[in-house]
């Protein structure tokens, strides 16, 4: 069995286009007998990083009820992420990079001996095996021409990604969402034939 966790962090609701990407690949690639973990992220927020816990997530030990809250929610959602196969994950382009929920989530999962592991030669991922499929959404036209210098977007994921040991990333784009109604039926056409082509 195929084990899919799926992070959505678009906080838009219903009129979000991530989350209706999102759910076009949970269709296409989790297949009949996958097991589906759904973590959105938008709706239920991880907290950002607080003393405490940063406290508890990098020293793995608590010392008052906060560290002991953050420790927990830290534990569970890389329990979600140790037991995934396939992570896909909805992020749309917000200030030019990625939702702040999304990126304490991975604030959250990011530790040290689990997801990564320091030595001589360096940092060295952990979390091998394991794929990603990345739906971003953008209002504007960033993988070429002028704009591209001002994507802190697609950099950062591939960067946190492959910081675990993640590097077989698929980064499916949604562009020009903001160009018009022709403009963002051309975008989501061809976000949904990069998915075809990924299940198939």
């Amino acid at each position: 069995m195929t084990n899919v966790l799926v992070l959505n962090s678009s906080v838009s609701g219903d009129t979000s286009v991530s989350r209706e990407l999102v759910n076009d690949a949970i269709t296409r690639l989790s297949g009949a007998s996958a097991d589906v973990t759904l973590r959105d992220l938008g709706a239920e927020p991880v907290p950002h990083l607080s003393q405490d816990a940063v406290a508890a997530i990098r020293g793995g030990v608590t010392a008052n009820a906060a560290q002991e809250d953050a420790l927990a929610l830290s534990d569970a959602l890389v329990a979600e992420l140790l037991a995934a196969d396939t992570l896909v994950i909805g992020a749309p382009m917000y200030n030019f990079g990625i939702p702040s929920q999304l990126k304490a989530w991975f604030d959250y999962v990011l530790r040290p001996g689990i997801a990564f592991q320091y030595s001589e030669a360096g940092p060295k991922g952990l979390l091998t095996g394991k794929r990603a499929v990345v739906i971003e959404t953008r209002g504007g036209l960033y993988s070429e021409g002028p704009a591209m210098a001002m994507d802190s977007q697609e950099p950062h994921l591939r960067n946190m990604l492959g910081f675990m040991g993640i590097s077989d990333v698929t980064f499916v784009r949604a562009e020009k969402l903001a160009f018009g109604d022709d403009a963002k039926a051309a975008a989501l056409a061809s976000a949904r034939a990069q998915l075809d082509a990924i299940a198939a």
